[in-house]
């Protein structure tokens, strides 16, 4: 008779968020600001996106995936996020999510970043419509920002330059 209510019991717990994966880095093990890779331009962040996002473990060249990169006030980048893993036309960014690691980080300000599969860079209405939200969101928490760069199979497309940004 116990074990029914001992089972009864375990059944009515609520079901738990999944784990998350958390890497922390010793202070000493930590890039020097002199060795942090600077991103001040599109193609810089591009150059960023080939050397390590593309390597990460979770990486899906064939789906969209959604990338932040985290920017100490000298526009060095302190780390990244991979956000969102999509489908090959779409993807689900929040900015909770966004700019959730950027403020545990310390992060002064942020480089949105996603690809598309289809080798395209043009930005879609929904592209647009993200980057001025998370603008928006970006300048209630004080965190700029910087650009939003989508990434092609030869080419990029930063939405600052294209004036999506005023």
């Amino acid at each position: 008779m116990e074990q029914l209510d001992l089972f009864k019991f375990q059944s009515r717990r609520p079901k738990r968020q999944q784990p998350q994966e958390w890497k922390l880095v010793l202070l000493r093990e930590c890039p020097t600001p002199e060795e942090m890779q600077l991103c001040d331009t599109p193609e810089r962040a591009a150059d960023y996106w080939k050397a390590h996002i593309t390597t990460e473990p979770h990486f899906n060249p064939e789906c969209e995936c959604f990338v932040v990169l985290h920017l100490n006030t000298r526009r060095r980048i302190r780390g990244h996020n991979l956000i969102s893993i999509g489908t090959m036309d779409t993807t689900l960014v929040h900015p909770r999510e966004v700019f959730r690691m950027a403020i545990a980080r310390g992060a002064n300000s942020i480089v949105l970043m996603h690809n598309h599969p289809s080798g395209e860079s043009q930005p879609s209405e929904a592209d647009i419509r993200v980057t001025r939200d998370l603008i928006r969101a970006g300048q209630l928490l004080k965190l700029e920002v910087i650009d939003h760069v989508i990434v092609g199979n030869r080419n990029l497309c930063s939405l600052r330059t294209m004036g999506y940004f005023y």
